[in-house]
């Protein structure tokens, strides 16, 4: 569908692509993605979420263990220097506390998480939700882009996807939807569509 073709053109590139994040199922781009969405949680604009991803990233704190070995003043600076200031003190604290949590709970390994869900999303939505500062919309922007390397969660299109598909003309029923696309795409093709719906 050309309109598809399009707007994968135009808007495509997942957040984590955009944050440089290459995900694989490994631990490492998991927790990376975990950090990611823990940024986009806030009433932040996801332009300064990626930069804020890309900055703590930089610093070298891409596990859970290096995060745990920073100080809570190194990743405020780190989030400072990305223009994340509005959140940077309490989004600083939540992500030592999400480092101590997924140590605890998973042993640094999100896919002992994907485990404990089942091959059910909306179980992998609580477990999510557990982390802090996650909440139901962190938890929906990181099955969002985790369909990529985990399709037991596709088709996974959130309200604010289903919202752009509306704005772009496209089947707001996620089956639908999932069939314009390769099941490679999905991750793509949702990414398009939340963009979508933040345009005017």
């Amino acid at each position: 569908m050309r309109r598809v073709d399009e707007l994968l053109a135009e808007h495509g590139t997942t957040f984590a692509e955009e944050a440089g994040i290459k995900l694989a199922d490994k631990p490492q781009p998991l927790y990376r993605l975990l950090v990611l969405a823990t940024l986009l949680s806030t009433r932040i604009s996801a332009d300064i979420a990626v930069a804020a991803a890309r900055e703590l990233s930089r610093s070298g704190w891409r596990s859970p263990a290096a995060m745990r070995d920073s100080t809570w003043q190194q990743r405020v600076d780190a989030l400072g220097r990305a223009h994340y200031v509005r959140y940077d003190e309490s989004t600083s604290h939540h992500l030592g506390e999400g480092a101590e949590f997924i140590r605890d709970h998973y042993r640094d390994d999100l896919r002992r998480m994907a485990d404990a869900a089942d091959g059910d999303p909306r179980r992998l939505e609580k477990l999510l939700a557990e982390f802090p500062r996650i909440g139901p919309t962190g938890a929906q922007i990181f099955c969002r882009e985790a369909q990529a390397v985990w399709p037991w969660l596709r088709p996974y299109f959130d309200s604010k996807a289903l919202a752009g598909a509306k704005k772009a003309g496209l089947p707001t029923d996620p089956k639908r939807l999932a069939k314009l696309v390769p099941g490679d795409d999905s991750a793509r093709l949702a990414a398009a569509l939340v963009r979508r719906s933040l345009q005017r």
